[in-house]
């Protein structure tokens, strides 16, 4: 208990992960949310459609509800827009970053020595732009507490290698 030491850290010399040069999302990644936002809105649409049919009180307010289903496309399309640019990730000797956010931007800071586990997913639409989704799980969650999507298929299976290679050193 002699060789005890607890020193002060300068926080100013600390190095700032505001700094770190974050890699995009594959550019075709937004082609993918794209799709699904129209997949989305046509089954909204169709649904509308039903209902307008089959309710014929509904009918006089059609514009209203054209006027309505467009703005609110315009609006989750121009938020999904900013959130797939603000998205971005970095790996660092120690420790990785993802970076998301629509109107306040969130950094995730995960050291190496946390990452229990890493999973690789590619959904039927990803797949075909060549894309795929890590998911890297710490310790003490049940769910995947980062989701990394729009990255090509052989850049994801690198960085599952790369992060499976950490997990081992650990070991």
């Amino acid at each position: 208990m002699e060789n005890f030491s607890n020193e002060t850290i300068d926080t100013t010399r600390l190095p700032k992960f505001e700094e770190v040069e974050f890699t995009v999302l594959h550019p075709n990644y937004w082609k993918v949310t794209l799709i699904g936002l129209a997949v989305l809105f046509l089954i909204v649409a169709i649904g509308l459609g039903l209902v307008l049919y089959f309710n014929q009180e509904f009918f006089p307010y059609i514009s209203y509800f054209s006027i309505v289903y467009v703005v609110l496309l315009l609006i989750i399309v121009s938020f999904s827009w900013i959130s797939f640019k603000k998205k971005g990730f970095a790996f660092r000797s120690h420790d990785l970053l993802f970076r998301h956010g629509i109107i306040a931007t969130n950094t995730l800071v995960i050291p190496y020595n946390r990452i229990q586990h890493v999973a690789l997913h590619e959904g039927f639409i990803s797949r075909f732009f060549g894309l795929a989704k890590i998911e890297i799980f710490t310790a003490g969650g049940r769910s995947s507490d980062i989701q990394i999507p729009g990255i090509a298929k052989d850049q994801a299976e690198n960085i599952k290698q790369l992060l499976m290679g950490k997990i081992q050193k650990q070991l």
